[in-house]
């Protein structure tokens, strides 16, 4: 049966858990990653309950920089993930990247998925036109269906548009690409 990968992107604690840092809409993010996380994992657990594989992955994407180019330099409390992969469970894992395409940063990772029979991607997370878009770009030239949750991804306001502006312009040229595009809301895992 097709697996699907759920990528949770860099919600890291400058970003969505500092109130001096974060984006103007980390709380909505921290929420719709919350109820996200708490279905897929329900999932995982009926699986193996019924002693099933899992038809889910989730993947933890973590940004790291070098101190001279930010912040979130590996170890610091910025660079933190908010949502943390359970210790232990072998449906999820954490990859580390220091560009915006999860796939370019581990070039392996496109064939250890497959390999586990992971057919679809499905991605949240922050920023919407840095990470999360390049890593549905990447997803994508890998060969996966790939999935962006709307109302699950975000920025920062920009000069001349608003955060919101910026996720849907996000959204409209990844649909371009070939992304479905689904609110969060209305994914069911």
């Amino acid at each position: 049966m097709p697996r699907t990968a759920l990528f949770v992107i860099d919600i890291q604690r400058d970003l969505a858990l500092d109130s001096l840092t974060e984006i103007p809409a980390a709380a909505r993010i921290r929420d719709a990653g919350a109820s996200i996380l708490a279905a897929t994992r329900a999932k995982i657990d009926a699986a193996r309950e019924q002693s099933k594989d899992s038809d889910f992955t989730v993947v933890f994407v973590q940004h790291e920089e070098k101190p001279e180019d930010g912040v979130m330099i590996k170890g610091s409390v910025p660079w933190e993930l908010v949502f943390k992969p359970i210790e232990g469970a072998t449906e999820e894992r954490l990859v580390a990247k220091s560009v915006r395409d999860t796939f370019e940063a581990n070039p392996e990772l496109a064939d250890r998925l497959k390999a586990e029979g992971v057919e679809k991607v499905v991605a949240f997370g922050i920023q919407s036109e840095c990470c999360v878009k390049s890593t549905c770009e990447g997803a994508l030239a890998a060969g996966f269906e790939v999935i962006l949750l709307s109302g699950a991804h975000s920025t920062y306001n920009g000069k001349s548009k608003t955060a919101e502006e910026i996720e849907r312009d996000v959204e409209k040229y990844l649909v371009e690409k070939g992304v479905k595009v689904v609110s969060w809301k209305d994914w069911n895992p």
